[in-house]
C-alpha cells in the first residue's frame, strides 16, 4: 500500500478535517471575501488622478494570483487526503447537495483567477504581482479581454450564490441540526495531520 492510500485509509476514522485542510479553508475564505469586496468596490474608482485606479487593480490581481496558487495547493491536498466522513444520519439528498455545491465551488475558485489572469494578459498593460512585473506573453486583444472579463464577472456572481448556500447550510448544521457537520471544519484537531475522533467531536458539540 503506497503512502497516499495509507493516508486515505487512516482518514476514514476521522470526523474532522486535519489542520492543513482547516487552515487552507479559512485562509482562502478570508481572502475570497476580501477579494470580492475589493473587486466590486474598485470598479467605481475614477481613472483620474493617474495611477490610483491602476494601483488598486494591481492589488486585486496580486491577491487573485496568490489565492489561485493557494487553491491549487488545496486541491492537491484534497486529492491526496480524503475528507472526514459525514454523519450516518445525514439524508442522502443533503449528501448529494453538499457534493454538488462543493464541486461547483472548486470550479469557480479555479475559473475566477484563471479568467482574471487571462483578461489581464489580453491588454496593453503589464501584470504586476506585488510590484514585480510578470513576463508578458499576451497581446492587446479587446475581444478576448471582453470575453474573459464576462466569464470572470459571471463566475463571481455564481460563486456568491454558492457561498450564500454554503454558509446557510453550515449555520443550519451548527445551530439547528447540531449533527457534527459544522465541527468537521471548525473543531481544531489536537495533533497535526490528525482530526478529532468520534469521542472528541461529541465533546466539542456539547
Amino acid at each position: 500500500m503506497d503512502f497516499c492510500a495509507e493516508r486515505l485509509v487512516a482518514n476514514d476514522n476521522r470526523v474532522t478535517y486535519d489542520r492543513v485542510a482547516i487552515t487552507l479553508h479559512w485562509l482562502i475564505a478570508a481572502g475570497v471575501f476580501a477579494q470580492i469586496a475589493l473587486g466590486w468596490w474598485m470598479i467605481d474608482i475614477p481613472k483620474s488622478p493617474p495611477g490610483l485606479r491602476a494601483g488598486w487593480f494591481n492589488l486585486h490581481k496580486s491577491i487573485g494570483i496568490t489565492l489561485g496558487l493557494l487553491i491549487l495547493v488545496r486541491l492537491a491536498w484534497r486529492l491526496t487526503h480524503r475528507p472526514p466522513r459525514l454523519p450516518p444520519s445525514l439524508p442522502a439528498w443533503q449528501r448529494a447537495a453538499a457534493a454538488f455545491n462543493h464541486t461547483l465551488l472548486y470550479v469557480c475558485m479555479v475559473v475566477m483567477p484563471v479568467s482574471g489572469y487571462l483578461g489581464s494578459s489580453f491588454t496593453k498593460y503589464p501584470i504586476k504581482y506585488w510590484g514585480y512585473t510578470l513576463p508578458r506573453w499576451g497581446w492587446d486583444a479587446p475581444v478576448l479581454k471582453e470575453l474573459t472579463s464576462q466569464i470572470h464577472y459571471a463566475t463571481v456572481g455564481i460563486f456568491m450564490v454558492l457561498i450564500a448556500l454554503h454558509v446557510a447550510a453550515a449555520l443550519r448544521h451548527a445551530l439547528l441540526g447540531r449533527d457534527g457537520v459544522f465541527e468537521r471544519m471548525w473543531a481544531w484537531p489536537r495533533r497535526s495531520g490528525d482530526g478529532l475522533r468520534d469521542d472528541g467531536l461529541r465533546a466539542v458539540s456539547r
